[in-house]
């Protein structure tokens, strides 16, 4: 699997084989889900994936409105609708859970990649780097949501070419995934992908190659594991 667009990095084939399971919506809004640029798409899902089960603290019943309003929107790709949905419900979490709270972090991701996907870029970054800040202060910067944060903000990057910036942000990512999951775990192998790609965008064949075999080689033992 791989994002289309100008970032052909692949994230989570387990995950997006599941993403209509995953789906963060209805059944109604299913068909629009599935036609939702996939660039955007596997980022809401791994945040989605990353914090849904802590979603359902005491939240108001307006921060639920707006955000179910605002994920309604997204997912049928209506950006600029659901942006006002979207800041609603921001603005109700840094009230509700605090200025600093995780969940407040990831709202902050969801309306960067809202502008991420209209191309309004120089809007999401100051978004995406905020949520990451806020995930590394309330998780610590070794946590794997704060690999995903580092992977989203890198994926920015990546769609304008800046792959100067995105690079220490894969590395770091890795290195994360690889100390808080193990060095054979699937999101490690999805890690090493990503960078490989970048690594081969910029003319480093030879490293790419090297990471992408050890990718395989943990996914390859994963398939004989679930056999």
């Amino acid at each position: 699997m791989s994002f289309t667009l100008s970032w052909p990095i692949p994230i989570a084939s387990a995950l997006i084989a599941d993403s209509d399971t995953l789906y963060p919506g209805d059944a109604l809004h299913l068909q629009s889900w599935r036609g939702t640029n996939m660039i955007h798409r596997l980022c809401i899902l791994c945040f989605l994936v990353a914090l849904s089960p802590g979603f359902a603290l005491a939240q108001s019943a307006a921060l639920m409105d707006a955000y179910n309003r605002y994920k309604a929107l997204d997912a049928q790709g209506r950006y600029a609708e659901a942006e006002p949905f979207a800041r609603k419900a921001l603005e109700l979490s840094r009230k509700e859970f605090g200025p600093d709270h995780p969940h407040t972090g990831a709202l902050l991701n969801n309306l960067a990649l809202l502008y991420q996907a209209q191309g309004r870029y120089a809007e999401a970054e100051p978004f995406q780097k905020s949520a990451l800040a806020i995930m590394e202060k309330a998780l610590g910067p070794e946590h794997p949501h704060v690999a995903t944060s580092l992977i989203n903000l890198a994926g920015l990057y990546w769609v304008q070419g800046r792959y100067g910036e995105a690079e220490p942000l894969f590395r770091r990512s890795l290195a994360i995934d690889e100390k808080a999951l193990g060095p054979e775990h699937p999101k490690v192998a999805t890690s090493l992908e990503n960078y490989a790609n970048l690594l081969r965008k910029t003319g480093r064949t030879s490293e790419a190659d090297k990471m992408e075999a050890r990718a395989k080689a943990i996914r390859d033992k994963r398939a004989k594991e679930n056999k």
